[in-house]
């Protein structure tokens, strides 16, 4: 067959591709759970985190932020993976904390991206540069110890951006992390929903 003749094929019914595009996406529709796992799945992950909304809500100190949802739904949905160690949890953030500190004190001390900076400004450098070096450091010291845990990656970049910048937030984040992993260790073994080897 010539590209000639393949042009005309091609382009005949140019609705094909999207069709073959709309069934690869939703493919994995069989995989899907049964509706008693993802419920329990479900309650798990919220039941991970009331415990630290609490403390949260109670000391009015960041027990709760964004990157620990990512943690919770992994040490639910996929318990014996790698990733929902205890000590790549853990190890993970810590290295994200460690590699925020780092970066946004030598990069970006003062700044915090709580809006967006003047495109252009010094400071909109900073803190990208900062984010940039902040994830650098959390993934090669993740890789380096075998310790990955890839919502760290979204810690690191809270530190480093200036929204919990400071030596004492991080201890806090540390605590809720490991808040977070007593507390999966403490509920009964219910959830999980770990994809099926393909």
């Amino acid at each position: 067959m010539s590209l000639s003749d393949a042009v005309p094929t091609a382009l005949s019914d140019p609705w094909d591709a999207l069709r073959a595009a709309r069934r690869r996406l939703f493919e994995p529709v069989e995989e899907r759970p049964p509706l008693g796992d993802a419920l329990r799945t479900t309650t798990r992950v919220c039941g991970l985190l009331m415990g630290l909304a609490a403390v949260a809500w109670a000391s009015g100190l960041p027990y709760i932020f964004p990157s620990l949802g990512p943690s919770a739904y992994a040490l639910a949905v996929s318990p014996s993976s790698a990733t929902s160690r205890p000590q790549r949890v853990f190890g993970g953030h810590l290295f994200g904390v460690v590699g925020g500190l780092l970066a946004y004190h030598l990069l970006a001390p003062g700044l915090a991206v709580t809006s967006l900076p003047t495109a252009l400004s010094v400071d909109g450098a900073r803190l990208a540069a900062s984010a940039t070096l902040s994830v650098g450091l959390t993934s090669a010291g993740m890789l380096t110890t075998d310790l990955r845990h890839a919502p760290a990656c979204a810690t690191t970049l809270i530190v480093g951006l200036g929204i919990l910048p400071r030596v004492e937030e991080g201890g806090i984040i540390l605590s809720a992390v490991l808040l977070l992993v007593a507390i999966d260790y403490a509920l009964p073994g219910f959830g999980g929903v770990e994809d099926r080897p393909k």
